[in-house]
């Protein structure tokens, strides 16, 4: 009954310019409703294309009647580059379908970052463009809402980093590749990162441990046993499919030294674990400082956090001596979903900038 209502009560103001912004990711999708410019609602939902694309199709039918109608849908992505596909342009092609399908019959436009929005018709024109730009999204909204600054998204796979300078977004890269090379796209994220691929050793007992190249432990498990794990930021399963416990946590990073946790104790799970996250910081903020090495920004500018590793990213800018702001303090939204708009930046975004006057 109450879902009812709240549907209704979206729906209710015809004249209202409402739109929602959606960001298909590898491993979730996101949306944003934005009525009259504000956002009132902002949801994450588990998708990962590794396992086809029906997930993805669920994961729309579970968001839109969250989110409700709208008078235009805008979409951004980053999921082609999943290995369900054999190559960025089929992952626009078919996610590009299946976005048009799943939204139909709203009007749908596609976020091509330096191309602007696009009909989906002339997507294929455009795969370099629409491959994953979403970052470009929410860059965009940062340099119209503070002209100077260090946007840095940190997500559950990826960090994003992007300087902003005289209101325009001044990234080195566009496509995944480029920036990669210039560190504005480091692979590291709060939670699905493996633990091997943040560090190969760890300091354990006086001396120093190599890490099993396995997928035994994440780094959800990782900011759990560490307490710094924001609730309902781990949304995929665990590594060996058991509860997501800070007691199944620590005998999955036991695992990772070819323990169990009966055999190492507590005290030193917890150190491993607090030296893991210490490396996760500083790859952040070496990436940082390489895009600030090339980026002219006033030392007052200061590091916008998004993402649901924002807590990461604002000890990251202590430590690089900025201020930081809360992506979502930049915008109108609801009290109750200011949190949830800045953990899907990107969507939330794209339903702003969707309704501004060209």
């Amino acid at each position: 009954m109450v879902d009812q209502i709240i549907t209704r009560m979206k729906s209710a103001n015809a004249g209202m310019s409402i739109i929602v912004g959606w960001d298909i990711g590898g491993a979730h999708l996101k949306a944003a409703r934005a009525e009259a410019g504000r956002i009132v609602d902002a949801i994450q939902v588990p998708s990962p294309l590794r396992l086809g694309l029906d997930a993805l199709a669920h994961a729309f039918a579970e968001a839109k009647a969250r989110v409700g109608i709208a008078d235009r849908h805008v979409v951004t992505m980053t999921g082609e580059l999943a290995d369900t596909f054999f190559s960025r342009a089929e992952g626009v092609e078919r996610l590009t379908a299946l976005a048009l399908q799943a939204l139909a019959p709203a009007p749908v436009s596609l976020y091509a970052g330096r191309a602007g929005f696009i009909a989906p018709a002339v997507a294929s024109d455009h795969v370099e463009d629409i491959a994953s730009a979403n970052w470009h999204a929410s860059a965009t909204l940062v340099a119209r809402s503070l002209g100077d600054g260090l946007f840095v998204d940190m997500g559950s796979t990826t960090t994003d980093i992007v300087p902003v300078t005289g209101g325009r977004v001044a990234a080195r890269g566009y496509t995944d590749a480029q920036r990669l090379a210039a560190g504005e796209l480091v692979y590291t994220g709060l939670t699905r990162s493996f633990v091997m691929a943040v560090a190969d050793r760890v300091p354990f007992g006086g001396r120093w441990s190599g890490l099993i190249n396995e997928n035994f432990a994440t780094m959800a498990d990782v900011h759990r046993i560490l307490g710094s794990l924001p609730e309902g930021a781990d949304q995929m399963s665990t590594a060996d499919g058991r509860p997501k416990t800070t007691e199944h946590s620590r005998a999955r990073l036991a695992r990772m030294i070819g323990s169990d946790v009966a055999e190492v104790g507590g005290n030193a799970l917890t150190h491993v674990a607090r030296w893991l996250a210490e490396a996760q910081i500083r790859s952040v903020v070496d990436g940082a400082m390489l895009v600030l090495s090339a980026a002219d920004l006033p030392q007052q500018a200061p590091i916008v956090a998004a993402g649901i590793g924002a807590g990461v990213v604002a000890e990251a800018a202590r430590r690089l001596g900025r201020a930081h702001v809360d992506f979502a303090t930049l915008f109108e939204a609801a009290a109750a979903v200011r949190g949830r708009a800045a953990q899907c930046a990107p969507a939330a975004a794209l339903a702003l900038i969707a309704g501004d006057p060209p």
